[in-house]
């Protein structure tokens, strides 16, 4: 897929729960407002799951309308980064495990660093 990148601003929410995939921009604006209780038109990026995990859709307003992404992997399946927290039906991920989750990596054995954070 190559290397996105995103303004700290901007949050990357993931569906837990399998989506049925064939559903278009406003179904899936609908499942981002009922599932993850966002404001699709937000900017954030929210990503659905197929039942197999092995297809997943990107929807993400960008000020003119919705955009679409579809990645099918030709081999495995897409693995979650992180559990969710008890009763959420997402997690929210960064830029950056979004991008190694889209490649098919599994992150769940990976440790993450301390980094310097702003304020701590």
């Amino acid at each position: 897929m190559g290397v996105l990148t995103f303004p700290a601003s901007v949050r990357i929410f993931v569906c837990v729960e399998p989506v049925d995939l064939r559903r278009g921009f406003d179904r899936l604006a609908s499942a981002a407002r009922e599932v993850v209780r966002q404001d699709p038109v937000s900017g954030h990026l929210f990503a659905f799951l197929n039942r197999r995990r092995d297809r997943v859709k990107i929807l993400v307003w960008d000020r003119t309308g919705f955009l679409l992404v579809y990645k099918r992997l030709s081999r495995g399946t897409y693995a979650l980064p992180t559990r969710p927290l008890p009763g959420q039906r997402h997690i929210e991920v960064d830029g950056a495990r979004l991008m190694l989750m889209l490649e098919g990596i599994e992150l769940s054995g990976a440790r993450q660093r301390k980094r310097y954070q702003h304020g701590t």
